[in-house]
């Protein structure tokens, strides 16, 4: 019998704890620093910024953390989400490897963001926080902290990188009809903002400042918070219900990866979908290969230099070790939104430099040809995100091709592309180009990076 196409699981069995990767590494990774001492962050350094016990997960060594009741109710609106075998892509590529997709897209926001949107929302809704801040950059995570504010009932403002804000007006849309509050970035709402927009009007923006804003309004009122969509510890915890259900949707269908792959902007999805299976992988259960796919155009892990630096262009946020490019860095405006960061997850990074997980880099126009593939023959379209891990899976389908080898690919999917067809008719009218990094943007940006004294 061959192996369906659609692999469910029933409610039943959703995941009931996010698992904590720290607990299982070989090495703790590196703390956090306060910004001005240089000395390990305490949790009173992050007490404006995020609720209590937000802050206990960031720093926690525990393997499992329970889900609140609360938060599994709302996840039941779209979890457990499916894993698909990509039966038409296989035979569109003539491989004999087999390809598996976790489809995060049927989440109310179409991406694998609500996963740790709602979470946050409820642990500070049970702190009594009236309204949470952020920043955006394709709009996939505004969207999903407008819906789970939406869910219990806080104000939600966003900071949009400026360039996306131009190019997306529907994700924009859409953080409005859930109640979100969006501003371009820089914008003339922050002090901040206002500087770098009277250096240059027309300025693209980027994640770390969108960052920047969003923090500076949360830190001058006790009743607002900030909430971040991808990089820290908890968040990347919270992603963790991606691979733990997928686990379960292999197990049933006897099948473990060979190979992993998954996009990684600042982390969140690679490692909620890595994690629970590098698990399995360093308690000898498998043996999959791991890769970190990444944009050339902002190449964290293969370019980055792994040192201290701001999550924030304003220098607000402590320092993290990480992959960076520098926090001043302005990534060119490519169509995944959502990668643009100067920074890789700290706890990913780390697992890069214990070299439990590889990483490569893929011009966009590679990863679009790719996704034309898998829509013409799987019938969904890719976020542009995700389309960096299909153009690295179907690589890997073709060498099986070539050395005949049944090797199985595993990637998740970790949202659809019905905002962002902006990016196809550019694509397919011949007028997209690969962006590359030069050396000298990237001298330029690490300049600024601090000097930490070990």
């Amino acid at each position: 019998m061959s192996t369906p196409t659609k692999i469910n699981l029933d409610e039943s069995e959703i995941p009931t704890r996010w698992y904590n990767v720290v607990a299982d590494l070989p090495e703790p990774p590196p703390p956090p620093l306060h910004p001005g001492t240089h000395q390990p962050a305490t949790g009173d350094d992050f007490a404006a910024l995020f609720p209590k016990a937000l802050i206990e997960q960031e720093m926690s060594a525990e393997r499992y953390i329970d889900i609140p009741g609360d938060v599994l109710d709302v996840y039941r609106l779209w979890r457990p989400s499916p894993l698909f075998r990509a039966h038409r892509l296989e035979k569109l590529l003539d491989t004999p490897a087999r390809i598996y997709y976790k489809y995060e897209g049927v989440s109310p926001a179409g991406s694998h963001k609500p996963n740790t949107a709602v979470p946050q929302v409820w642990y500070n809704a049970q702190e009594g926080i009236r309204k949470l801040t952020t920043e955006t950059g394709a709009g996939q995570w505004g969207s999903s902290l407008a819906f789970a504010c939406a869910q219990f009932g806080l104000e939600c403002e966003i900071w949009q990188v400026a360039a996306s804000y131009r190019a997306k007006p529907y994700r924009r849309t859409m953080m409005e009809i859930w109640g979100g509050q969006v501003h371009p970035s820089p914008s003339d709402v922050t002090d901040y903002g206002k500087q770098l927009l009277a250096q240059d009007p027309d300025h693209p923006g980027s994640l770390g400042i969108a960052i920047s804003e969003a923090v500076a309004e949360a830190v001058e009122d006790p009743t607002i918070r900030y909430a971040l969509g991808s990089v820290l510890n908890h968040v990347l915890l919270h992603q963790t219900i991606i691979g733990e259900e997928a686990l379960l949707q292999l197990a049933k269908v006897d099948e473990t990866p060979d190979i992993l792959v998954g996009c990684t902007g600042g982390g969140s999805n690679f490692g909620g979908l890595a994690f629970p299976f590098l698990r399995e992988k360093l308690a000898g259960n498998m043996n999959p290969t791991i890769r970190c796919v990444e944009p050339a155009a902002c190449p964290t892990l293969t370019q980055g230099e792994y040192r201290y630096d701001f999550g924030d262009t304003a220098g607000l946020t402590p320092l993290m070790k990480m992959h960076t490019l520098g926090a001043s860095f302005i990534p060119e405006p490519i169509h995944a939104g959502g990668l643009r960061y100067h920074g890789m997850a700290p706890l990913v990074s780390h697992i890069y430099e214990l070299d439990l997980v590889e990483a490569i880099s893929i011009p966009q126009t590679e990863c679009f040809k790719g996704a034309l593939q898998f829509a013409r023959s799987e019938g969904i379209v890719p976020a542009p995100e995700p389309t960096h891990a299909i153009a690295a899976a179907i690589r890997e389908a073709l060498a099986c091709k070539q050395s005949g080898e049944e090797r199985v690919i595993l990637t998740a999917l970790c949202g659809h592309g019905h905002l962002d067809l902006a990016s196809y008719a550019t694509f397919l009218a011949g007028e997209m180009q690969d962006l590359e990094l030069s050396e000298t943007t990237l001298r330029e940006a690490m300049q600024n990076v601090p000097i930490i004294e070990s």
